[in-house]
């Protein structure tokens, strides 16, 4: 929650902000839960497919591959793949909530016009929508992170330090995804999205190391915000650690702070005039 608000500040648009008002946004989607099963199924399904891939490509990939070296480190390619499906699923998790959910809610549902009706203003819909998209990331990423201690893919200090990391990554892309989703005509325009969040998914270092790429392919990828988010987590959990963490990290805050400022912008556009 820090880093969002720090992030609002930056993008300047925090100013004024209601804390009360943020928390009354994030507990209309915590009551949401309550309108039955199928909200929980939806909540859950996000989980599983990281898990999944991390199951059939990194384990079972992996006996065949064996040892990969990355970051002049030598590792089991289960150890390789485990911390970049951690960042896709703070990155699913944030995105699940923040597109089509977000998009129902200014384009069909009309949920955001009656909280307006309430003192709350739309830069504070715009916080509290991402507050709860980074409450849904960090509960797929707290049991995947369980998943790889119990497993022996990473040490209970390493999930610790990746935990606050994957929170930067749920926040990241959970502005990107409210922005894009502002941006949306209708749902077919959401066929794009899931092609570039596959792209990114496929090409962002997640199954092999970017310094295999040639320099060009290279070049695009360390310029996605994936790649950023994977190197962050793997860089905490299996290393090496260092201050090109820190830069991984300023994208992400920067790519926040940024995509935070056009989704308010947007929303007010979209619910005010």
């Amino acid at each position: 929650m820090m880093t969002m608000m720090a992030a609002a500040r930056v993008a300047g648009r925090a100013a004024g902000v209601s804390p009360g008002r943020v928390g009354a946004v994030i507990a209309r989607n915590v009551g949401a839960l309550r309108s039955g099963p199928a909200y929980w199924w939806v909540l859950l399904s996000g989980f599983f497919e990281p898990v999944l891939y991390l199951l059939s490509i990194g384990v079972g990939v992996g006996a065949m591959v064996g040892t990969i070296e990355a970051g002049g480190r030598v590792m089991s390619y289960a150890a390789f793949v485990a911390p970049a499906m951690l960042a896709v699923a703070a990155m699913s998790g944030a995105l699940a909530e923040t597109t089509f959910n977000f998009f129902f809610k200014v384009k069909y549902g009309r949920t955001f016009e009656a909280v307006l009706a309430t003192p709350v203003r739309p830069v504070e819909i715009a916080l509290g929508e991402l507050g709860w998209a980074m409450i849904r990331g960090s509960v797929y990423t707290g049991a995947f992170i369980v998943l790889l201690v119990a497993t022996g893919l990473s040490s209970v200090a390493g999930g610790l330090l990746a935990f606050p990391a994957t929170m930067l990554v749920g926040v990241a892309f959970g502005a990107l995804g409210m922005a894009a989703s502002t941006l949306m005509r209708g749902w077919q325009d959401f066929d794009l999205m899931a092609a570039g969040q596959f792209a990114l998914f496929l090409f962002s270092g997640t199954f092999s190391p970017v310094g295999d790429y040639p320099a060009a392919v290279r070049a695009l990828v360390e310029a996605l915000p994936l790649y950023h988010a994977v190197e962050l987590v793997r860089g905490l959990t299996v290393g090496p650690g260092g201050w090109a963490l820190a830069g991984h990290a300023g994208y992400l805050v920067v790519l926040a702070a940024g995509c935070l400022a056009v989704a308010a912008r947007r929303l007010e556009r979209l619910l005010c005039r």
